[in-house]
């Protein structure tokens, strides 16, 4: 499937010389094929061994711009097993940089010498990158509900029920001389009374009416299932890209350094009198910028800076190129050539005076970025002189200690502050003039350490990654709410943690935990490396390599973690224990591939996290599947896996989706607990009319179960959600104490109520059938018609033969008393806020509710002869109406007292449970995202957790969260303060954590 998604023709080498064209569905690992001048959408993941390759890889990255590959490196010379340096072996994750993967388009390609442009098919179908995200997408894990898991044990909870009915029924018919026949149909009469068949179709219209919401918002759902677990999130993972920010970057300013002093910041780069200064060369040359199609591509940071220059940059054509065994350099020069500061020329040839008169400048050879190093440098040649030089550009406090101190201002950290504070992303540059024995063919062979020291500091640039307007206020209703939220990006680190502080998914004073890991090498376990953000006072600073393991107490201010997919999947497969906590104070997660970010989701989930992911990107396509609540803020690819999508194309879909899934979970609490409780008074009624060889009559089960209950089950539905999104979350399963008590609580007071309304009535009947002397009005007049049986309960005649009644005082008694029950649990469950607006927006509701009310008590008090007769009722006296008027009113007001006390209890109860701080006098920066969002504090207390240490948290991430509360080891810092060293050669040698950037 993943092959025929986009088969195209390929050339493949039958040999050293010849070439085939077969189909990309016939393609198999180790074809060499090649990669045709004007580009492809590859069918497989290829390694390239051959030429230059700019590859769109938005379908995999999520991000629109074009990288550059180049061909797999050639190994080191003496390779093998007398060698001094073992031949590499390759690896897709590790080689990212030489590979082509399914699904992504080729734009363009570059060859030298007349060769073509060649690729090694190393994997096909499913095991590609592609495939494995489509895989994932067409069988996903399933995602449980506790919900709908509760419901059937609940049903057969009533199944257990209706059992004992059944025995009961069974019993009482056969002591009482029924037959066979009536005594089967009664018993099975009692399971489709005790197990609801409605109960399905009325908890799907308030699914229903929450995606007819929801549309009404231009929010489209493909799987009404989960708008119920939408009701339950409480984590929300979003995309950078397209999500919480806009495409590309803007330049803020730049800040240039003379004499080793920062000079004033400046809106304008190329001002006059600065057109060749080394800071606009190195904001010039120093990227990795190509030309498409005469358009400018690359890195939007890289854009940005290299359009404030007013520099144009050339390349070689593809002609130039194929005919030159060297690589022809890219050129930048000035668009408009200032003569005055040109250099000399003393050339006498008009043609190279006219050249030489031009500045130029070459780009040799580069370093690319490294999220690792967290730098690129390039070496570069003035058209004109001998002598090279090297630009770097990268985090500044990486590139500060690169740099000779004298060159770095005194106040370099403070500024840094100052920007970073701002939420800038902020970019160090320096230069260097290389000696002269460094030359071309030199630069082919050595390696960026030798280039990248002993450094010239030369300023600071500042950028703004603008956030959609929508993107602050969202996730601040969202933090309101008790909902973590967490950036799922395939951008820089960098870039994630600069636009999380500016959005607000990291607090101005937090501090910033960048993890990194290093898989097993050469015998050697694998490690993680914990670098401390720079973006705090300086006296936080600090930096160590730590190993999984009890660390000497700290304590420390709110921190967040943040790392990289590489990272992530060598914690997920070496460091299992120390994942889960990692996620529940991670907040960051950069340079995350597709199938990374599920494997996200899934974690995050078996931490007892309910997980909604928003994403716009094709990438996001396995999480938006794999989450409890997938959005799409895009129409294209991602929709189609996602089971909502959203018009607006911002993230204020998210809370208008949680709100209408938490009112839609509630009601679907409410449809439950009421089709239950109908089920249950019915119940107790047939059972107590079976006792006395008596039944309901057909009229009265089609008003009951039509004009009451489809009526109440269909329109309390139609409660809309609240306007705001509340801390507060609704219960996720039917089986928690309230909900039970509730139940429970409801079904004792109507057994309470209809077991005294029998035992009065038939109290009642007695009595007055005993007093046939002097008979009352009603009495005489049923007394016509009717007989007592062995019971002593009024029959009619034509009745008495079938030894079944339905015409008497416990019937009708019941009748209305059974009746208004229905309507006050309808009423009790059918609660407004915090979740549901209140009852009286609900007009068919309420119009249903009180045309029902009036109707019983207009029959009740007023009886009409017709009606009566419809419904099988008997003429009682007015005492007696009134007697069962008052048992009406007072089974109302206690089933509201006792929904109420219940309610208050269980807040209560959370609030001392979950909100209960551990002491009087809190510090909010004293934590990590969870424990934020659960109000704990981080101070320890020597008398244990924040809760009972009887009742425990049901949830794996709370029960975490108290762990880490009293685990003075946690968060891993430092023992000891390493100064940076001069040259990152020392460190690497000694096996330090490279240090982070502040952002």
């Amino acid at each position: 499937m993943v092959s025929a998604h986009n088969v195209v023709r390929c050339t493949i080498y039958r040999g050293d010389q010849d070439t085939e064209e077969i189909l990309s569905t016939d393609l198999v690992p180790g074809d060499v094929m090649v990669i045709p001048a004007n580009g492809m959408m590859m069918p497989c993941d290829a390694a390239l061994i051959g030429g230059t390759c700019i590859v769109n890889e938005s379908m995999l990255t999520g991000e629109s711009v074009p990288v550059t590959k180049t061909q797999l490196p050639l190994p080191p010379c003496g390779g093998g097993p007398d060698g001094a340096l073992p031949e590499p072996l390759y690896d897709p994750e590790e080689h990212r940089r030489h590979t082509l993967f399914c699904g992504t388009q080729v734009i363009q390609t570059r060859y030298y010498s007349g060769e073509r442009v060649r690729a090694v098919v190393i994997r096909t179908g499913f095991c590609t990158v592609k495939g494995q995200l489509v895989r994932s997408i067409l069988y996903p894990k399933p995602s449980d509900f506790r919900l709908y898991r509760d419901a059937i044990r609940f049903l057969l909870g009533l199944v257990c029920v209706a059992a004992g009915g059944m025995a009961y029924s069974i019993y009482i018919s056969a002591s009482m001389g029924e037959s066979v026949g009536r005594i089967l149909v009664e018993a099975l009469d009692i399971i489709t009374i005790t197990v609801p068949p409605a109960l399905p179709a009325a908890m799907t219209a308030g699914i229903v009416y929450a995606q007819h919401r929801l549309r009404q918002k231009g929010i489209f759902c493909t799987s009404p299932q989960r708008i119920n677990t939408s009701g339950q999130i409480n984590l929300v993972c979003f995309d950078k890209t397209g999500t919480l920010t806009e495409d590309g970057l803007d330049l803020w300013g730049v800040q240039r350094v003379q004499d080793s002093r920062f000079g004033p910041p400046e809106q304008e780069v190329a001002t006059e009198g600065q057109s060749h200064s080394p800071f606009l060369v190195a904001m010039a040359s120093c990227h990795s910028l190509t030309r498409i199609e005469g358009q400018l591509t690359g890195d939007p940071l890289d854009i940005k800076m290299f359009e404030a220059t007013g520099w144009v940059l050339e390349e070689p054509s593809p002609d130039e190129t194929s005919n030159h065994d060297l690589i022809m350099p890219t050129v930048v020069r000035p668009a408009k050539p200032s003569p005055l500061e040109t250099p000399p020329c003393q050339e006498q040839d008009p043609d190279i005076r006219e050249l030489m008169g031009r500045y130029e400048v070459g780009v040799l050879a580069q370093f690319p970025f490294s999220s690792g190093l967290q730098r690129m440098s390039v070496v570069t040649r003035v058209l004109g002189e001998r002598r090279l030089r090297a630009y770097l550009k990268g985090a500044p406090e990486t590139v500060v200690r690169l740099c000779r101190p004298d060159t770095v201002p005194a106040d370099f950290w403070e500024v840094l502050d100052g920007y970073t504070r701002q939420g800038l992303r902020v970019i160090a540059l320096a230069h260097r003039q290389l000696e002269p024995k460094f030359t071309w063919h030199r630069l082919q062979t050595i390696s960026r350490e030798v280039i990248e020291c002993e450094m010239e500091f030369l300023g600071l640039l500042m950028l703004q990654n603008k956030l959609k307007p929508q993107t602050v206020p969202v996730l601040a209703e969202l933090h309101r709410a008790n909902i973590r939220t967490v950036m799922v990006t395939g951008d820089s680190m960098l870039t994630a943690v600069s636009v999380a502080r500016e959005c607000g998914l990291i607090p101005p004073h937090s501090q910033v935990i960048i993890t990194e890991a290093q898989p097993p090498r050469e015998g050697q376990p694998a490690t993680v490396s914990w670098s401390y953000s720079q973006d705090s006072p300086r006296a936080q600073r600090q930096e160590s390599r730590v190993s999984v393991g009890p660390q000497q107490p700290h304590a420390l201010p709110s921190y967040h973690f943040a790392m990289s997919g590489r990272t992530f999947a060598i914690i997920l497969e070496h460091f299992s224990e120390l994942l889960p906590k990692l996620l529940l104070c991670g907040t960051v997660y950069a340079r995350m591939a597709p199938d990374q970010k599920t494997q996200l989701v899934e974690e995050l989930q078996k931490v007892d996290y309910y997980v909604a992911m928003c994403g716009d990107g094709a990438n996001d396509c396995g999480a938006l599947k794999r989450a409890h609540t997938g959005i799409s803020l895009s129409e294209l690819e991602a929709s189609v896996a996602s089971p909502f999508t959203s018009r607006t194309p911002d993230i204020s879909c998210v809370p208008h989706l949680i709100r209408e899934g938490r009112a839609a979970l509630v009601t679907s609490f409410c449809v439950f607990k009421f089709m239950a409780l109908y089920s249950i008074i019915q119940y107790l009624c047939v059972l107590l009319l079976y006792s006395i060889l008596s039944n309901m009559g057909d009229s009265q089960y089609l008003f009951i179960d039509i004009a009451i209950i489809m009526s109440l089950a269909f329109t309390m539905s139609l409660s809309p959600a609240w306007k705001e999104l509340v801390a507060q979350r609704p219960p996720s399963s039917l089986l928690s104490p309230s909900l039970l008590l509730s139940v429970i609580g409801q079904i004792l007071l109507a057994l309470s109520f209809q077991t005294a309304t029998f035992l009065l009535a038939h109290t009642y009947s007695c009595e007055s059938a005993q007093n046939e002397t002097h008979p009352s009005d009603w009495l005489a007049g049923n007394l016509s018609t009717m007989t007592a049986n062995g019971s002593g309960v009024l029959m009619s005649e034509e009745d008495e033969d079938e030894s079944h009644n339905i015409q008497n005082l416990q019937n009708t008694s019941l009748f209305f008393v059974s009746g208004c029950q229905y309507l006050t649990v309808a009423l009790v469950f059918n609660r407004g806020p915090p979740f549901r607006q209140p009852l009286y927006n609900n007009y068919l509701f309420v119009l249903c509710i009180l045309s029902s009310y009036c109707f019983l008590i207009v029959i009740l008090l007023y009886p009409v002869p017709a009606l009566q007769d419809f419904f099988e009722l008997v003429c009682i006296p007015m005492e007696w109406r009134l007697t069962l008027l008052g048992l009406i009113i007072v089974n109302l007001i206690l089933s509201f007292t006792l929904e109420s006390i219940i309610i208050d209890c269980k807040e209560i109860w959370q609030r001392h449970c979950t909100g209960q701080k551990l002491h009087t006098e809190t510090h909010a920066d004293t934590h990590c995202p969870q424990m934020e969002v659960d109000g704990m504090s981080l101070q320890r207390s020597p008398h244990g957790s924040c809760c009972h240490r009887s009742h425990p948290p049901r949830a794996r991430y709370q029960r975490l969260a108290q762990e880490l509360l009293l685990d003075p080891s946690w968060p891993p810092h430092p023992s000891t303060k390493i100064k940076p060293p001069s040259c990152p050669e020392n460190s690497i040698v000694q096996g330090q954590a490279p240090q982070t950037t502040p952002l």
